[in-house]
């Protein structure tokens, strides 16, 4: 029987552990997806010595079909794909109206979440991004895209649990992928957790605050 992680604090520990080769360096940052990656992350970043901050991405969906995302935004790198914007007839004015919709939706999440903490930067670092697990790939997958524009040195994706073929589904988006487990019979994320809760707000600014009083 596949393991489960006790919560995603126990997941993020146990993440930690497959990535001490990135210990102890001044060039690397952690980056959580929230809401559910925060708790994992801030285990990796604590076990790791590195700097924690938020990738809040924003999907940026097709009119009338949100849940096809022909992009994603995440501060000031975006990622537009050409070829789902023209199958769906997208005008540059829908698209310019969705970005504008939902680059105020990221200021106000990072508003929400991390008040007037400054953004860790990026550039020409080695960048973990962490979320609770990966099961079509899809939103670390844009995220990943997004993140790309603002040049990191080194993109990892890590997660505690993933499908078998995550390694494919993840692609060239990241230069690395590391996940926990890799159940043949993966059905969902939550499956592989006794404690799934949703994680709320004031958690993740908990956590964030812990963070900077350690710094």
């Amino acid at each position: 029987m596949t393991e489960l992680f006790t919560d995603r604090a126990a997941a993020g520990r146990a993440l930690a552990d497959r990535l001490q080769a990135y210990g102890g360096r001044q060039d690397v940052v952690v980056l959580a997806l929230p809401r559910g990656g925060v708790p994992v992350a801030w285990e990796v970043a604590r076990a790791l010595g590195a700097a924690l901050d938020l990738l809040i991405v924003r999907k940026l969906g097709v009119p009338r079909q949100p849940e096809l995302a022909m992009g994603a935004i995440s501060g000031s790198a975006m990622h537009i794909d050409p070829k789902i914007v023209a199958r769906c007839g997208v005008s540059t004015r829908q698209l310019d109206e969705i970005i504008a919709a939902e680059s105020l939706e990221l200021i106000r999440r990072r508003a929400l979440y991390c008040g007037t903490r400054e953004t860790v930067p990026i550039e020409g670092r080695i960048v973990i991004v962490v979320d609770d697990g990966v099961a079509t790939g899809a939103s670390m997958n844009v995220a990943l895209k997004a993140l790309r524009v603002a040049k990191p040195a080194w993109l990892v994706a890590a997660v505690p649990v993933a499908p078998p073929e995550a390694q494919q589904l993840i692609g060239t988006a990241a230069d690395e992928f590391i996940s926990v487990l890799n159940p043949p019979d993966f059905r969902s994320v939550g499956q592989y957790y006794r404690n799934f809760e949703q994680v709320g707000d004031e958690q993740i600014r908990a956590l964030l605050a812990r963070v900077d009083r350690a710094a």
